[in-house]
């Protein structure tokens, strides 16, 4: 049996951009991440080393993002090779990078990136 392991919307300040201002202020993002995890032991065993534990995955999304990067794709796949490499019983994701206050002079909601795979 798989189940897809989400952490929604995390609140990150980093520094990533490729304007030079943006790795001096920073910027807020959201990290979104879902993981697609066996998870036959957790159903039986009712046991955390059973399954994918999203506190930790919110750990390594955050030394990631630590790590300051011109383009968000970079960033992502950072993110993608670190969780695998932690947690090699992941089949599968998916990982949605959004720079809140893009430096562009127009009116959105935010600028993303979103890899699958």
């Amino acid at each position: 049996m798989k189940a897809t392991i989400e952490v929604n919307n995390l609140c990150i300040r980093a520094n990533h951009g490729v304007a030079p201002q943006e790795n001096i202020t920073g910027n807020t993002f959201e990290v979104t991440v879902h993981l697609r995890y066996p998870i036959d032991d957790a159903v039986i065993n009712d046991n955390i080393e059973s399954t994918l534990n999203y506190a930790e995955v919110v750990e390594q999304i955050k030394i990631e993002m630590k790590k300051p990067s011109q383009l968000l794709e970079h960033v992502a796949g950072r993110i993608r090779n670190a969780l695998i490499s932690r947690f090699p019983k992941i089949q599968g994701g998916m990982i949605r990078i959004a720079k809140i206050t893009p430096p562009i002079s127009a009116q959105m909601q935010s600028v993303a990136i979103t890899i699958k795979w």
